[in-house]
């Protein structure tokens, strides 16, 4: 769905340009008039009443303000608990990733059902192939009895017309740590011990049902607040803010929003490298059977929830976005430091105590894009700055499936020429599981491991704008342009150790 402008994608911008807008006016008073400038007039868009639609869109204006979703059963201002919420050290109080349930459609789940294109045929290969007697006519046509059906998908197989499909709630469908269920009412709900905050589920909504939580108004309240704030930025932002938007001209833009600064985090992958080059030539096959990379917060939780006896193998070297917040903060101890970036699950990463001193904002590209319609940034008439140089190719690959480990096999290679290196690499959660199903049964020894929660990479995470296609080729130019080649010609090289 991601790169396909939708009523869902609109409904997204819009709250997230009025939370901004409200952030810039000061004054959170009007976050009760936000649901009705997002849904205006008497008729719905989109659901069966207008009422309904403007409840999802305060509760969708709560979330990106940072805060939870009120009880569905209890009376409550829109506005309750934004004395907490409307400072610029406030952090997310969990969870991140939310299910507004009246916006829940109640999908049909992991169901096999017969549809239109059934001829009725003589042959009636479905029923004479079901174990357990589930397919049936009615009225000339194959039914199934859904609570007869084992969900075996033998029906479907045989229909010479394909007129059997399976249907899966997309949300489930997309989340490969299996952590939705669903409710008492047929509503999706979510298992927080088992959800590691990726974000495919909410991406994958059809009713935008899913949403995770924002610190549009704390990032700018800073600003306003006369902060000296510097936005560290992920390497797959280029192309995310329109077509011909450049470089030079977003780090334009980032100024007049008030920035002091932006820095790659590609300088962070440099160094990110060397730490992780340094740790697998040490440690494997000597202190460890295999290593697994540590950039995506995600993998790292999915491998301690579901395999902790194999989590000791993955590297424990900080991400890109630490080292990069910690280069910013050597130089300006007394700064804030937002990270943005394609990943809903690094604003959970931020939270972690011993981070929280290095990150203080995590923006999605799709929140920031809501702050440049708010102060209605028109790229097209920004003059060019000076462009970004402080990460290498490698380094700014890291944004692909199979950067990571293609930039510490490279450094080794050259550090260690006639070294062999195995790799492995898995993109989705549920490739990702596999993958460590396989090292655990002992059959990776050696080998480095990566291991990336969204499909096709942090192109592809749950807060990007285009699609994962588009993202990454304006990412191999981004890459081609590079100066440096390997994390070896980093500037930063020496100050490795100093940031650990």
């Amino acid at each position: 769905m991601r790169g396909i402008p939708s009523l869902i994608t609109d409904i997204r911008k819009k709250v997230f340009t009025e939370v901004a807008r409200m952030a810039y006016s000061g004054d959170y008073t009007d976050m009760e008039d936000i649901p009705f400038k997002i849904v205006p007039g008497q008729s719905p868009l989109h659901r069966e009443s207008v009422f309904l639609e403007r409840a999802i869109a305060g509760e969708r204006v709560r979330l990106a303000m940072g805060l939870s979703l009120q009880p569905v059963q209890t009376r409550t201002l829109l506005t309750e608990g934004m004395d907490q919420a409307a400072i610029a050290e406030q952090y997310y109080e969990p969870p991140l990733v939310n299910i507004i349930p009246y916006a829940c459609h109640a999908c049909p789940t992991k169901q096999y059902r017969v549809t239109e294109l059934c001829q009725g045929c003589l042959a009636s290969s479905c029923q004479r192939v079901c174990p357990k007697g589930a397919v049936k006519f009615v009225n000339g046509k194959s039914r199934i009895d859904q609570k007869l059906c084992i969900k075996c998908g033998k029906c479907a197989k045989s229909c010479p017309y394909n007129a059997i499909t399976y249907l899966e709630r997309p949300c489930q469908a997309a989340c490969g740590m299996d952590a939705i269920g669903v409710d008492e009412y047929g509503k999706a709900c979510i298992d927080y011990d088992r959800c590691v905050s990726c974000g495919q589920c909410l991406v994958s909504c059809p009713f935008g049902a899913i949403v995770d939580k924002s610190q549009i108004y704390q990032v700018i309240r800073s600003i306003l607040e006369g902060n000296d704030v510097v936005a560290i930025v992920a390497p797959s932002f280029v192309g995310q803010f329109g077509k011909d938007v450049t470089v030079p001209k977003f780090l334009t833009a980032m100024q007049q929003l008030g920035f002091a600064d932006v820095v790659e985090v590609a300088a962070g992958a440099d160094i990110c490298t060397i730490e992780e080059a340094r740790d697998f030539m040490e440690k494997v096959p000597q202190e460890q059977r295999f290593m697994a990379t540590s950039c995506c917060p995600s993998w790292r939780m999915m491998a301690r929830r579901l395999f902790p006896a194999e989590s000791g193998n993955i590297s424990m070297t900080y991400t890109p976005m630490v080292y990069t917040a910690r280069l910013v903060k050597r130089d300006r101890p007394d700064c804030k430091v937002v990270f943005v970036g394609p990943c809903a699950a690094k604003k959970l990463e931020a939270m972690q105590d011993d981070i929280r001193t290095d990150v203080d904002f995590v923006l999605t590209y799709e929140e920031l894009m809501g702050i440049f319609e708010a102060k209605e940034i028109d790229f097209s008439k920004l003059p060019d700055s000076p462009d970004l140089d402080e990460g290498t190719r490698a380094g700014r690959g890291f944004a692909v499936a199979g950067g990571v480990a293609a930039a510490v096999e490279e450094l080794i290679h050259k550090e260690h020429p006639g070294v062999e290196i195995k790799t492995q690499r898995a993109d989705g959660l549920r490739d990702c599981r596999k993958l460590l199903l396989l090292a655990k049964a002992g059959k990776l020894d050696g080998y480095l491991l990566e291991g990336m929660a969204c499909p096709g990479g942090c192109v592809a995470g749950a807060g990007t704008v285009v699609s994962a296609d588009t993202a990454a080729k304006k990412l191999a130019q981004h890459m081609a342009q590079a100066s440096g080649e390997t994390a070896e010609a980093s500037k930063y090289r020496d100050l490795a150790d100093q940031l650990n």
